[in-house]
């Protein structure tokens, strides 16, 4: 419903809203302390996450951390899957958890999370006396929405960020909490002024971009089978033209037994002492890509990889390639030459 949405500058902001009123919840909601890991006289609240979230929340978390503002744990990711794995987010429950927060789609590797699973483990967990009654569950789908599937009923979470710029709208973003209107999902402003949006985010609103926000998602519910069988076809094409170039010196990072990737996107390294990813792309002339998460530079070892099992020499020379739309097998050929040339380049120290 309309009502459960509150538009925002863009995901970094929703995020951060978001794990705010986690703490606050806590507050007021616990008037007495609840014991936590550490010291027994702290009243602080605990939130579960992982080393691959994006920067808009791991950054956010270890704020709260070091500001003594809340206790964080960080599941790790299976190295047979390279998913978070049900059974080790229940085992980091604790009397003083207040929040689960796992993004949908990792936007290095585009593995699926199974944030349904998680989500309903979490749920049906019976709290105890002097615990949290309840425990929050909040998915970034940043990387999800436009690319597969997001339903918020199938996946049962409390808050879901959305990012317009990641699935061709506008550079704006959405906060949903689960009915918001009716003492569901809390929500606190992190701003105060004038009273816009019911007052959780004031000032005055982009209503332009909201509009084409709202555009972006009626094309995206109406294409997603379309745009998903298109992306498909040119990532298999494009692996499969990666293993007929560079035959036997391949290593696809995100492809692993037991999860679904995003239908946009392969992570890959070429094997070879010189070929770091970020030299690779210096000495492509037509490719643009990343060496990992787009919104950063970064010439060193992706550690959401690492986290996944990947060694750190072919970690080294991991390229994040992505697809849209509109990407054609003759562009990814274009690729697939360009690529080729750069590495003999390298090799041949021209």
């Amino acid at each position: 419903m309309l009502s459960d949405i509150v538009f925002t500058s863009g995901g970094t902001e929703a995020d951060n809203m978001i794990l705010q009123t986690a703490v606050d919840y806590f507050h007021k909601m616990c008037k007495t302390p609840v014991n936590g890991s550490g010291d027994q006289n702290k009243h602080l609240p605990h939130i579960i996450s992982s080393h691959m979230e994006h920067p808009a929340v791991n950054v956010m978390l270890q704020h709260l951390e070091s500001t003594d503002q809340a206790e964080i744990s960080y599941v790790p990711l299976s190295k047979v899957t390279g998913r978070l794995e049900v059974k080790d987010v229940l085992e980091a429950v604790r009397s003083n958890t207040i929040m689960v927060t796992v993004m949908l789609a990792n936007n290095e590797t585009g593995i699926i999370q199974p944030v349904k699973a998680i989500s309903e483990a979490v749920k049906s967990l019976i709290r105890q006396p002097g615990e949290t009654e309840r425990i929050l569950v909040h998915t970034d789908a940043a990387q999800a929405i436009g690319k597969i599937p997001v339903d918020v009923d199938e996946l049962a979470v409390d808050y879901l960020t959305v990012v317009g710029h990641k699935f061709y709208g506008p550079r704006i973003g959405a906060v949903y909490a689960r009915d918001l209107e009716t003492q569901g999902a809390p929500l606190y402003p992190m701003l105060f002024g004038g009273g816009q949006e019911r007052n959780y985010r004031p000032g005055t609103e982009n209503t332009g971009m909201i509009v084409g926000l709202g555009k972006a998602c009626e094309l995206v519910y109406s294409n997603l089978e379309k745009y998903q069988q298109q992306m498909n076809e040119c990532r298999d094409y494009l692996e499969a033209k990666l293993q007929e170039t560079f035959a036997g010196r391949l290593h696809f990072n995100g492809k692993l037994p037991g999860n679904t990737r995003l239908p946009n996107t392969c992570n890959v390294s070429i094997l070879g002492d010189k070929l770091q990813g970020h030299t690779v792309l210096s000495a492509c002339k037509r490719l643009q890509a990343s060496v990992g998460a787009a919104c950063h530079a970064q010439n060193r070892p992706s550690a959401i990889l690492l986290a996944t099992g990947v060694p750190e020499n072919i970690a080294r020379n991991a390229l994040r390639l992505s697809l849209g739309r509109y990407t054609s097998k003759e562009d990814i050929d274009v690729v697939i030459e360009d690529l080729k040339q750069a590495v003999m380049s390298i090799e041949n120290n021209e």
